[in-house]
């Protein structure tokens, strides 16, 4: 299934996509949060569209396309869990996964344009797959209990100040990924079912021209390890997401300028959509 949140910002409507309809959900639920997936709402969503009782949303597709899930009570990262991004960035891949915070409000849709924060030099992109959480996973016993934590899975730019991240930040990354709009999420969120999250194709391009071409095959560290390690630390509560890390071919290797105002970017992963975003002067 692939879920989407069509709309204006705050007044969003959420949707299953169904080939070319787009199918009004609020029958079911009228958000798509952590109490909406902690009660199983996508398992009733599945039921009524297997039901065919689901009313097709007037003028969904020239609709704003926000982010598949509302604002997350955390959005929790990792690392340099590629191999080659951790080369570029002057590091051996890490021997334990390195994990740091974004704030929720970093949330915006996928297309949606992106400012450039105040006093930036070094506004960089990171093309990642996010892991939708769906049921609380704290203390599991091991990476074979994380999928049955999982939602789904969605396209995100995990965006970066890196003079804010490495050389303003004392040593902690997040004031480098806390800016409004860092957090660009969907289009959709895609169901476990239709992805093998362990083999998809990501890619980057900036103003048309590719940057970043890889595939989750190369993750440091799989998706079942990360979901179990992190919840040895801290509750995964449902509606969180998880950014599993980007591979190489960032601005952060010297080998790309940074973003500047006008720029596009445009990132795509297998099977879970395509996102654009130009950028803008804040």
């Amino acid at each position: 299934m692939k879920i989407a949140r069509l709309g204006d910002v705050g007044n969003e409507t959420p949707v299953l996509i169904d080939g070319e309809r787009y199918l009004d959900v609020r029958g079911i639920v009228n958000e798509i949060d952590g109490d909406a997936l902690a009660s199983g709402a996508l398992a009733r969503i599945r039921d009524a569209a297997d039901a065919g009782t689901l009313p097709e949303l007037p003028g969904a597709s020239t609709m704003r396309i926000g982010s598949p899930v509302a604002r997350p009570s955390a959005i929790v990262c990792i690392g340099m869990n590629y191999a080659a991004h951790a080369a570029e960035s002057g590091s051996l891949p890490p021997e334990i996964p390195i994990m740091f915070l974004k704030t929720p409000n970093t949330v915006g849709g996928p297309n949606d344009d992106v400012d450039i924060p105040r006093k930036s030099l070094k506004t960089d992109w990171e093309v990642e797959l996010g892991v939708v959480i769906g049921k609380r996973a704290l203390y599991l016993d091991s990476p074979a209990d994380a999928a049955q934590h999982i939602a789904g899975y969605l396209v995100a730019n995990d965006l970066s100040e890196r003079e804010f991240q490495l050389e303003l930040s004392g040593g902690q990354w997040s004031k480098g990924k806390s800016s409004p709009g860092f957090s660009p999420l969907g289009p959709w969120l895609v169901t476990p079912d239709e992805v093998d999250a362990g083999n998809l194709r990501l890619r980057s391009w900036v103003n048309g021209e590719p940057r970043q071409d890889s595939t989750t095959a190369d993750l440091v560290f799989g998706i079942d390890h990360i979901i179990w390690h992190l919840s040895q630390f801290l509750a995964l509560e449902p509606g969180d997401v998880v950014l599993t890390g980007t591979p190489e071919g960032v601005a952060l290797s010297g080998r790309f300028p940074y973003l500047k105002a006008g720029d596009v970017v445009e990132i795509e992963i297998e099977g879970l959509g395509r996102q654009r975003q130009l950028f803008r002067q804040a």
